[in-house]
């Protein structure tokens, strides 16, 4: 899945950047409230994790312009302002998560990946899908009781996948939502990345559960 950091103060937002690709997103990040919003304009992500004292545009009128867009990406604000009329405030703008600094690393991980549960209508922790199975938290994948063990970058693209089964999802969507804005992979990359999930998925006469639909895209599940 892929994530906006809008946070100026750079020894957070590197070590913020660091500690979400490490978990297997892919992520964009900015100090600048203007720049901020020029990324949440221009891509697609999943969450955007936004300080509200910013340069350039503070969070919330960056997070009011983006919902009066009709930018759906879930945010997740990331603040030292802890008052309650704070958190109504931000809440009521569109945030959909609230977290106070300090924070422990792993909280605001846990809350990125309810924010993407839910972006996915999906409330498990775990995806099932025939023999699949899927755990969100652990990003452990196993098939027909067996694990497959994957790269990042592999898990990255079979996860959503997952979150969208039985949908139809372009080579566009992949790449906006897998890859990092200033990403240096070839335009190939996502054909090439699903071949390598299938070699470690399909074993012996087990059906293929990644289907390449001509001129569109790529499904996930069994086709019926």
């Amino acid at each position: 899945m892929r994530l906006l950091i809008v946070e100026d103060y750079k020894p957070l937002q590197r070590s913020l950047k660091q500690g979400l690709k490490e978990a297997g997103f892919a992520v964009d990040a900015t100090g600048d409230g203007k720049e901020g919003l020029w990324f949440a304009m221009s891509n697609d992500y999943d969450v955007i994790i936004l300080d509200l004292m910013l340069p350039g545009m503070d969070g919330l009128s960056l997070l009011k312009k983006i919902r009066d867009e009709g930018k759906q990406s879930h945010v997740l604000i990331l603040t030292a302002k802890d008052s309650l009329d704070d958190k109504i405030t931000g809440l009521d703008v569109g945030a959909d998560d609230y977290l106070v600094k300090p924070f422990a690393f792993d909280e605001l991980l846990a809350r990125v990946r309810a924010l993407i549960r839910r972006a996915y209508t999906n409330k498990q922790t775990q995806i099932e899908i025939e023999d699949l199975r899927i755990d969100l938290n652990t990003q452990k994948v196993l098939r027909s009781q067996q694990d497959i063990p994957l790269t990042p970058r592999e898990y990255a693209l079979l996860e959503y996948l997952a979150l969208r089964a039985g949908q139809v999802v372009s080579r566009t969507d992949i790449w906006e939502h897998v890859y990092e804005f200033n990403s240096s992979a070839t335009s190939n990359v996502v054909d090439v990345y699903v071949g390598y999930l299938r070699k470690k998925m399909q074993q012996d006469d087990q059906p293929d559960l990644i289907h390449t639909i001509r001129g569109r895209g790529y499904m996930l599940g069994v086709q019926k």
